[in-house]
């Protein structure tokens, strides 16, 4: 057997994406590559990208231009990049970098291996939306053994058409996989040491995949089922639309144990009149009555949420109808991000809210969530929580893991191994973490 050629592969964005890029290295790995750490080493070189935040575009071909100087010492080397920039810019990408031998969209990498086979003849692209399942094109899971956590797509795509969001465009429709090959994946996992494992989709609780009983599954009784595999502990789901936040799966939130009490909810904006605008099809009183069943069925989950600010149009009204609902949810955590215009959706072509009065906003908006967060937190101390170890800390003799409720914690247990599964009593709170002992 010859050398094992060298992958380098950078991922941006989403956990999708991530998912998405363990996958593309495993086909890979059928045409002889190994993983690498840096692109100086690697016979080719993966960017795996992400459309959605402004000048996505333009900071990949930054990057690109630095593997100029790569591509000249080393001719051979091979240039792709994949992923929702990929599927948007096309062709283009290689008119405006040459040097880029293939490009292929996230619903087409389970040809990449034929492809990089092509790359040494020309150029190659495909962006299609095949009507195969590119998972069921793919061969099972590696091997090898791996860190005690792991995504596992179950749906991708997106038919909300969010005024803002390129998703739809880059993703396609929403797309379920079948409840069978999902379970058979998620024992593979298992069987290679994983104990959590997080389901994703862009609409993950809009899952409705084929099952084993000829009827269609909803996510919570997927959930059920993985519920049933001895050795996983924990699951989580991401990310969530609040029309397709169905009983059942407020049910599971309450009755199934291995379902962890975190939910991610992203809402967007508190005022009804950007709502509508932003063309999330609910209110903030749907919502907020939404968040009262969920903590009904399930009191201690801790909440996440997506917030957009300076959506065009917005007024100081608007937005201080956003805070009024912070304040009503108190999440956990937040992403919250500054309108910028994707080109091709409805909201781009319309009237901007000024850029400073935007950042003030952001500001103002931050600060509240980040006094929710440190609330939440400290409202752990004294608490007993389960925590699943990951990783050394920087002390010796320290460890990390995720609590029950997505914390950061710090334990100082010299015995403790990844994949540990314990109990700890939360002894004090940090900006970003806390810190516990066994209990």
């Amino acid at each position: 057997m010859g050398e094992a050629k060298k992958l380098y592969i950078k991922t941006y964005g989403c956990q999708m994406n991530v998912y998405d890029s363990e996958r593309m290295v495993e086909a890979l790995g059928g045409n002889g590559y190994v993983e690498v750490g840096s692109p100086e080493e690697a016979d080719m070189i993966l960017l795996n990208t992400c459309h959605i935040r402004e000048k996505a575009a333009e900071k990949v071909y930054s990057e690109l231009g630095r593997f100029k100087s790569l591509k000249a010492d080393k001719p051979d080397l091979k240039i792709g990049v994949a992923g929702c920039v990929a599927q948007a810019e096309g062709a283009e990408i290689i008119a405006r970098q040459p040097m880029v031998d293939l490009v292929v969209g996230p619903q087409s990498y389970h040809r990449l291996p034929e492809m990089e086979r092509q790359a040494g003849a020309g150029k190659v692209i495909d962006t299609d939306f095949p009507e195969e399942d590119k998972f069921a094109r793919l061969k099972g899971r590696a091997k090898a053994k791996r860190g005690p956590t792991a995504f596992l797509t179950v749906q991708e795509g997106c038919d909300k058409f969010c005024a803002f969001c390129v998703v739809p465009y880059t993703r396609g429709a929403e797309v379920s996989r079948p409840a069978a090959r999902i379970l058979d994946e998620a024992r593979e996992l298992v069987d290679r040491g994983v104990r959590e494992i997080t389901l994703l989709g862009q609409n993950v609780n809009a899952y409705h995949g084929a099952g084993p009983d000829g009827g269609d599954w909803s996510l919570a009784k997927l959930i059920w089922a993985l519920d049933g595999i001895d050795g996983l502990e924990r699951i989580r789901f991401t990310t969530s639309h609040p029309n397709d936040m169905g009983e059942d799966l407020i049910e599971a939130h309450g009755t199934c144990a291995k379902l962890m009490p975190y939910l991610h909810l992203p809402v967007q904006s508190g005022s009804d009149r950007i709502l509508k605008r932003m063309n999330r099809r609910h209110t903030a009183e749907s919502y907020l009555r939404l968040i009262e069943r969920i903590r009904a069925a399930r009191p201690d989950i801790v909440l996440s949420g997506d917030f957009i600010v300076g959506f065009p149009e917005e007024t100081e009204e608007d937005f201080a109808a956003t805070l009024a609902l912070i304040e009503a949810v108190r999440y956990g955590s937040a992403f919250s991000f500054k309108y910028s215009p994707r080109p091709g959706t409805p909201a781009a072509e319309r009237a901007q809210v000024d850029p400073a009065e935007a950042d003030d906003r952001l500001q103002r908006l931050q600060a509240l969530i980040t006094r929710q967060q440190r609330e939440v937190q400290d409202a752990m101390v004294g608490r007993t929580v389960g925590v699943l170890f990951e990783k050394p800390g920087r002390m010796p003799g320290q460890m990390v893991g995720k609590s029950d409720h997505l914390h950061s914690v710090f334990v100082s247990a010299p015995d403790l191994a990844p994949g540990d599964l314990r109990q700890v009593r939360i002894e004090s709170s940090a900006p970003n973490s806390l810190a516990g002992v066994l209990a």
